[in-house]
């Protein structure tokens, strides 16, 4: 279980985050979604420890996150955060094989070699595994950059679970990519011990993938659980300011806009 608790974050007189407290549980894809300004990437970086909010705390399983060294984290914890940019040329399986690198002292191991493989195969680009990243698209990139991530937290551990935080993940993606990485997450997820929490911008997306939406506002969290019980008429209208027209056909949820 991933555990925030009143976490307070202020920023010149600004309050980013209002006493958010959010369990995100193992097995489970959650969705943060919410206006621009409505704390979801300052939320995301309290998680992560990118940010240390003025109150409340963060758990990780059974254990502050304060309490978990670096070292430790990486090995379970993996981030990909909105800015992802490499001002130097790399082979594509060198920035997959970042994500190895708490799990290794000098030089890759053959397992970490194998793990890598894998992860690039998941996420379709293995064929550019020696091509520079510097040359592929936004979309190419941020796929790369999936496989980094898992890479990271590939094996299930007995002792812990695994996260993964995300903010922002479908930038550059296009439609079918975008519903292929999100069938990705539900598999990665169905392992049982794997913890994922996303910011999304696009609440059909969040509808029909997430098995938890947190709705943002202010700072604050205005609602969370499964999407049709969050993302009503009235709760999208607190959240956004406009009111949508929800309704369900062939077994999934829509939220339209007039």
């Amino acid at each position: 279980m991933l555990k925030a608790r009143a976490l307070t974050y202020t920023v010149g007189g600004r309050r980013l985050l209002n006493a958010v407290s959010v369990d995100f549980a193992p097995g489970t894809v959650s969705m943060v979604v919410g206006a621009n300004g409505a704390g979801k990437t300052t939320l995301m970086r309290a998680l992560c420890r990118s940010i240390a909010p003025q109150q409340g705390d963060v758990w990780y399983g059974a254990r502050a996150l304060a309490d978990w060294r670096d070292g430790e984290l990486a090995r379970v914890r993996g981030v990909l955060s909105q800015n992802l940019e490499l001002p130097f040329p790399l082979r594509v399986r060198d920035v997959v094989m970042m994500g190895r690198n708490p799990h290794y002292t000098g030089m890759p191991t053959s397992h970490d070699e194998a793990v890598c493989r894998q992860a690039m195969q998941h996420f379709e680009v293995l064929p550019w595994a020696d091509r520079d990243y510097l040359t592929l698209s936004g979309g190419e990139r941020q796929r790369v950059h999936f496989a980094r991530v898992m890479a990271q937290i590939w094996e299930s551990r007995p002792d812990a679970s695994r996260y993964l935080l995300l903010d922002e993940p479908l930038t550059y993606l296009d439609i079918r990519h975008q519903f292929d990485f999100l069938r990705q997450l539900r598999f990665f997820a169905s392992t049982g011990d794997l913890v994922v929490v996303a910011v999304v911008h696009d609440l059909n997306l969040a509808a029909r993938h997430a098995d938890q939406v947190v709705l943002m506002a202010e700072g604050q969290v205005l609602q969370a659980g499964p999407p049709r019980e969050v993302l009503t008429p009235d709760h999208v209208e607190a959240g956004f300011g406009v009111r949508p027209i929800v309704y369900e056909s062939n077994g999934g949820m829509h939220v339209l806009f007039e």
